[in-house]
């Protein structure tokens, strides 16, 4: 656990030097665009970050407030909605991951012979 908030907050570091937003939005952005039309259920988007649903349905309006995402009605009677992943959001992703995979590569990968990455990602594989 230790380690795990040790590299979140450190790539959580570069992203704030590099004037971008937290990590949580690019797990939400990175959902999005991997998704089939690249839109979600919020109980998607929930269920494949781990994001807390009253942490996600803030994320989400501030996402939509940046124009990164938009809320679509899911049928006619509105009750549920899509979220939908904006151009512009595609584009916030990209440049997210410009300093997260360069972030991921130096907070672990540096520290990793190629030997310890495979041993850790198998017992790693076996708990999920």
């Amino acid at each position: 656990m230790r380690a795990q908030q040790r590299v979140l907050s450190a790539i959580e570091r570069d992203f704030k030097a590099a004037g971008l937003p937290p990590l949580g939005w690019y797990d939400v952005l990175w959902e999005l665009v991997k998704a089939e039309g690249g839109r979600l259920r919020p109980f998607e988007i929930e269920a494949r970050t781990l994001l807390a649903q009253y942490n996600l349905s803030r994320l989400i309006d501030r996402l939509e407030k940046e124009d990164l995402v938009r809320r679509e009605a899911f049928d006619e009677d509105a009750r549920g909605c899509w979220v939908v992943v904006t151009e512009k959001g595609r584009a916030m992703r990209e440049r997210m991951w410009q300093i997260y995979g360069p972030s991921i590569a130096r907070h672990v990968g540096a520290k990793l012979s190629e030997e310890e990455a495979s041993a850790l990602a198998s017992l790693l594989s076996r708990l999920g």
